[in-house]
């Protein structure tokens, strides 16, 4: 008779056990597979939306033909991409995202007029950014650099 009480314990513990072990099974491998493939991939995405918008705000940045040019245009960046710091520069007729980690890099070309010439410049994440264009209606100049 005394063995039925023994019996109860016994079950609970098993059962406790494998509701434990189910649960850590689940955990490992979730963080271990699916939540850093699914940063991943956000972190992919909020680059390719960064560079896209840089893109987009350097090409808007040059104004129609005029005999001479001087704008300033403020860009907004993400201060981080996926938890890190990132760069965004300029390679001769495209801009380039790069990144710690290979998977976010990236790089766009430029849909620029014939009369820029120059495209020059680096933004740093965490600063404030601007797109300076500068020169005559022949030589016009697009740089990338920090707000002053």
């Amino acid at each position: 008779m005394d063995n039925r009480a023994l019996s109860t314990v016994v079950e609970k513990l098993l059962s406790m056990g494998l509701v434990l072990l189910y649960i850590g099974l689940v955990t490992t491998t979730l963080y271990g597979g699916t939540v850093p493939a699914y940063q991943s991939a956000v972190g992919a995405e909020l680059g390719d939306r960064t560079l896209a918008e840089a893109t987009a705000r350097v090409e808007q940045a040059v104004p129609p033909n005029a005999r001479a040019v001087s704008a300033t245009v403020r860009v907004s960046l993400p201060d981080t991409i996926d938890g890190a710091g990132y760069s965004i520069r300029s390679d001769g007729d495209a801009l380039v995202l790069d990144h710690p980690d290979p998977e976010i890099n990236g790089r766009t070309r430029l849909a620029l007029p014939n009369r820029v010439d120059t495209l020059e410049g680096e933004w740093q994440s965490g600063s404030p950014t601007v797109v300076t264009v500068s020169g005559t209606r022949g030589n016009v100049t697009v740089t990338l650099e920090a707000e002053r």
